[in-house]
């Protein structure tokens, strides 16, 4: 009789293995996206909901720079190569893209900074990115990203170095969300009385 109660815990010990694993793997991808965005970690970037009250002397060089995806039929670059500014100061810095075909396309950017590390001192206000974008066929925009250094930076043992960031950005083809969606198909949404 000890066989089939022996069987019975080894079945219920695989089924708790399954079912931890389960969870594990379903946290994975919301707690990656969180460590990634407190610890910078990959050159992900904060967002700020204000522009830095600590304002340096020192200066840091950020580039610009900018990929399209080759399904996507976008022209996309930076309307500057790199700027100055000092570590702390609010800078805006301008992207422009094209749609090249006959079709409303939808696009959202990635992003991230380079180095790495730099990623937890770049802040950014407002940006193109937090957004998905349509552009209509051969439709031509400018997309501002309003963005600071943290002065804690120049007290990072690891960073403190950094005077020369890149700021990335790739554009990838999406799906437009429901509404407008509709309002590229020239429906209209019923009044609800």
């Amino acid at each position: 009789m000890t066989q089939p109660r022996s069987n019975a815990r080894i079945v219920s010990l695989l089924v708790g293995v399954v079912i931890v694993m389960g969870a594990l793997s379903w946290a994975a991808v919301p707690f990656y996206d969180w460590f990634c965005r407190v610890t910078g970690y990959g050159g992900t970037t904060n967002v700020a909901a204000a522009a830095s009250d600590v304002v340096l002397e020192e200066k840091v060089r950020v580039r610009f720079d900018a990929n399209v995806d080759t399904n996507m039929g976008w022209t996309f670059r930076p309307m500057q190569r790199e700027m100055e500014l000092r570590i702390g100061e609010n800078a805006i810095a301008f992207y422009e893209a094209v749609n090249n075909t006959d079709q409303p396309i939808t696009g959202t950017a990635s992003y991230n900074v380079a180095p790495e590390i730099a990623g937890y001192y770049f802040n950014k206000i407002q940006c193109f990115c937090f957004t998905e974008q349509t552009l209509q066929p051969g439709e031509r925009i400018e997309m501002p990203v309003s963005f600071f250094v943290d002065a804690g930076l120049v007290d990072d043992r690891d960073a403190g170095r950094i005077r020369d960031i890149t700021l990335s950005y790739t554009f990838h083809r999406s799906e437009p969300s429901a509404p407008k969606q509709a309002a590229l198909n020239g429906a209209t949404t019923p009044k609800i009385n």
